[in-house]
């Protein structure tokens, strides 16, 4: 079963008249400007004797905004920086450089006591609703964490704030006796938005949230995310490597290669004219609903290039099928396709579009 097949129940909420009830705000609600985490790498013998100081450059000068009521998709081969670049927008991780900004508030390096106001704002879906619950508590003490760390709810209107945010992801009340283990894995992914909505935030980074699913189940938590962004408001940050379930839910999408953008734009732009060779190839794979299609598959040559040691130039260039001298020396600019589509190639040049 493809792709395309698991997002035919969600189109119910991704159409013009739920994107037009999402709330509409001028200003972003989170602003990223050349945004870099890079690891550094303490270990190897010959690293240190040479004096080479080494990082694993997950990300390296991201920049993107997230308005609110929306989507941006985000997409990319595994390895190329797209989980990376949500938990440190999140502040899970310490930024390295650039800024994060939240509804104008530069919040890159807050320290914690600083932060504790925002990340009520703030939240994440994980991956993998099995690891990232608790396996020692039961549903409702792993809801009312949130509220007693923040000090926002005691007694019974905490109990009261955990059956509310229960019965809004579709799950029973009556369920928050029960251990993580008890539930199936659509059942815990129900758990982990629910968390993720409990403090009420308005901004909530989805990093791969169906992909750990059943297909069955994945269209039931993608239609679950689109109803909340609905009736709340809220702005994803949506992380995928599935372009077909990225498609439905996001307004806006940015292709990810290597720790850096390559592509950007509203969801019709990219899918509809794509601009970037890798955005090309990332879509040529996505399965056909029509047999009778035929295959356009773009092959890539190689293996994505260590980020310690990325190739000079356009990271891209060594599996290019287009790659020119200048991809090799010179660092692609970015070239304005139209008013909110954007690319980084050499193929497009900005003087031809001025």
């Amino acid at each position: 079963m493809t792709g395309q097949t698991m997002v035919a129940d969600a189109n119910r909420a991704s159409g013009p008249a739920a994107r037009t009830a999402r709330a509409v705000n001028a200003s972003p609600v989170i602003l990223v400007e050349g945004l870099l985490k890079h690891f550094p790498i303490r270990g190897g013998v010959l690293a240190r004797l040479r004096g080479e100081r080494l990082a694993v450059k997950s990300v390296d000068g991201v920049s993107f905004s997230v308005q609110h009521g929306k989507t941006l998709g985000l997409v990319g081969e595994s390895g190329c920086g797209k989980t990376t670049t949500g938990k440190t927008v999140v502040r899970l991780y310490e930024p390295t450089a650039g800024h994060i900004r939240y509804e104008g508030r530069d919040i890159t390096h807050l320290d914690r006591k600083a932060m504790m106001p925002f990340r009520q704002k703030m939240q994440m879906v994980f991956q993998d609703p099995n690891s990232s619950l608790n396996r020692r508590k039961t549903i409702g003490q792993i809801l009312a964490t949130p509220l007693e760390v923040h000090n926002l709810a005691h007694g019974r209107e905490k109990e009261r704030q955990v059956d509310e945010v229960l019965d809004a992801v579709g799950l029973s009340p009556r369920f928050k006796n029960r251990y993580p283990h008890e539930f199936s894995g659509g059942q815990q992914q129900r758990v982990g938005i629910a968390r993720a909505l409990s403090l009420n935030p308005n901004f909530i980074v989805a990093d791969e949230p169906v992909s750990a699913l059943d297909v069955s189940i994945q269209s039931q938590i993608l239609n679950l995310l689109m109803d909340l962004q609905a009736d709340r408001g809220l702005a994803f940050l949506f992380i995928s490597h599935d372009l077909s379930v990225v498609k439905h839910i996001s307004d806006h999408v940015a292709v990810m290669y290597l720790g850096e953008i390559v592509e950007q734009g509203e969801v019709g732009d990219i899918y509809r004219e794509p601009a970037h060779p890798y955005t090309k190839a990332l879509l040529s794979a996505v399965p056909s609903p029509d047999p009778e299609r035929p295959s356009l598959r773009i092959s890539l040559k190689g293996d994505l290039p260590s980020p310690v040691h990325p190739p000079p130039g356009c990271k891209f260039h060594t599996r290019c099928p287009y790659v020119m001298d200048v991809c090799r020396t010179v660092v692609p600019p970015e070239t304005r396709l139209a008013s909110a589509h954007t690319v980084r190639c050499h193929l497009y040049p900005p003087e031809s579009y001025q």
